[in-house]
């Protein structure tokens, strides 16, 4: 009898690494893209003989398909609400997320899945925890949204790793079922692809927090107390809550005062971490109460990363590498020792005492603010882009009373110049980074930092925001 055929909808990484992970368990992938398949994605398809179509979707025969095997595999890109996607869930056929699908394999004895989820963070909380796996010499995946797909390391590997971080998106959650992470962490909820989601918070929040659905009381979430909307749903009880035991963390308040407020609430978290001013050196101070391990204390000045976000990153992941029974002295090593994540907040170049800062990856409204707020002096503003329904009011005091100069890098600058224009002194548009760059260098002073933050999705002038952070940073470097 002849093996039944699985269609991976997608050609990404996401849908590439399906159909490995697919194979290497003896099934037969079959994968469809309705649009244009990379070159370098067809290569890879055809040397592992993969069946694959390109430029439509074989609806009858993916509907057929789907009914015989049981499931169907979706890239993240792919809407819910897709006609295609309705079509098979009410033919009764499963369809599942690459991050479902890979979770099925994940596990074979001793494996702790770390999984990482957020508006804003996730990357860089997911690069800290697996630097400081492997840095205290943990055999360690770093996987997901960040790069490479969970389903291709799953399929490359003899056997998974002892540790997979994994990042993972709200499209990615949409998809799952039994997913089952250690430990989760939920970062922030705040408006962002709410286009995917009927311009509906609430559902977007649904879909972050799915990340805690499968959870038991013998796993861990970590939940920022700082986020009105994570926090609405920890309070929801037996209903859309949690049966995972929680660790709270707030950078605005000390650890007491956090644990009183919660208890206040009728909360009782399982452990907490806030911040204080040390008695004896005087300096801010982030500390962690673990009932299992001895209280985690770090100034803040010691933190590679600074800024108020960088500073929820960085204790979400000394929280997890905690849980995780980690030596205090090597994790504090690690975060002191950390090395920025390209395209967020990367310092790039200083030039004339002009300091150029890549922020690619900022590509809504909230990761601008983050990263406007962290940034002291004079701020030359790069932003624009794809514009989904933003809304700058949360802006408006921020680029008042640090950005002197706006630079729109997009083909529709119009909402940009009508919220800020009056609120700069002076505002211009460009089509190329190098415009940009030269642009920002011809307007700097000393002491002033040029920030590409665009708020934006890059996809009118560039193909990802990784393209649009790689071609500010080679101007920045041909000044």
């Amino acid at each position: 009898m002849a093996q039944a055929i699985i269609p991976i909808l997608g050609a990404g990484e996401s849908g590439i690494g399906a159909a490995r992970l697919a194979l290497r368990h003896g099934l037969s992938p079959w994968v469809s893209d309705r649009g244009t398949i990379a070159s370098e994605r067809i290569e890879e398809l055809n040397e592992l003989n993969i069946a694959f179509e390109s430029g439509q979707h074989d609806e009858p025969r993916i509907l057929e398909a789907g009914k015989a095997s049981g499931f169907v595999i979706k890239s993240p890109g792919i809407p819910e609400h897709a006609a295609l996607i309705l079509t098979l869930r009410q033919a009764g056929v499963e369809v599942i997320s690459e991050i479902e699908f890979a979770a099925r394999y994940a596990r074979t004895e001793q494996q702790q899945i770390i999984a990482i989820t957020g508006a804003n963070g996730k990357t860089t909380t997911t690069a800290l925890i697996s630097a400081i796996l492997s840095d205290a010499g943990c055999d360690v995946a770093c996987v997901g949204n960040i790069g490479t797909s969970w389903a291709r390391d799953l399929a490359n590997r003899e056997h998974p790793a002892g540790y997979q971080v994994v990042e993972v998106s709200s499209f990615q959650l949409d998809g799952t079922v039994s997913f089952r992470p250690d430990i989760a962490i939920l970062l922030n909820i705040t408006p962002d692809h709410l286009d995917r989601y009927n311009d509906n918070i609430e559902d977007y929040a649904d879909s972050k927090w799915r990340i805690t659905a499968q959870q038991t009381e013998e796993d861990v979430l970590i939940l920022n107390a700082d986020d009105a909307l994570s926090m609405e749903r920890w309070k929801r009880g037996n209903g859309n809550g949690t049966r995972a035991r929680v660790i709270a963390i707030s950078v605005n308040q000390s650890p007491e005062a956090l644990k009183n407020a919660l208890e206040k609430d009728g909360l009782a978290p399982w452990g907490w971490a806030g911040v204080s001013i040390d008695a004896n050196t005087e300096k801010e101070t982030f500390t962690i109460y673990i009932p299992t391990q001895n209280p985690f204390t770090m100034t803040i000045q010691e933190l590679a990363l600074q800024g108020k976000h960088n500073l929820y990153n960085s204790m979400a992941a000394s929280v997890a590498t905690r849980v995780l029974e980690l030596r205090s002295e090597g994790i504090r090593e690690s975060l002191s020792q950390f090395d920025a994540i390209e395209h967020r907040m990367e310092f790039v170049q200083e030039i004339n005492n002009i300091k150029f800062v890549n922020d690619s990856k900022a590509t809504n409204v909230n990761s601008a603010w983050f990263a406007l707020e962290s940034i002291e002096g004079p701020i030359i503003w790069i932003a624009g882009g794809v514009d989904k329904g933003n809304d700058y009011a949360s802006l408006m005091h921020l680029v008042t009373s640090k950005v002197d100069h706006l630079i729109c890098l997009g083909k529709n600058n119009q909402t940009l110049l009508d919220s800020f224009g009056d609120r700069v002194e002076s505002t211009c548009e460009v089509e190329t980074a190098q415009e940009a760059v030269q642009a920002a260098y011809d307007l700097g002073m000393p002491g002033c930092t040029v920030l590409l933050s665009p708020a934006c999705a890059s996809f009118d002038l560039f193909g990802s925001y990784e393209e649009r952070g790689r071609e500010f940073k080679a101007a920045v470097r041909s000044l």
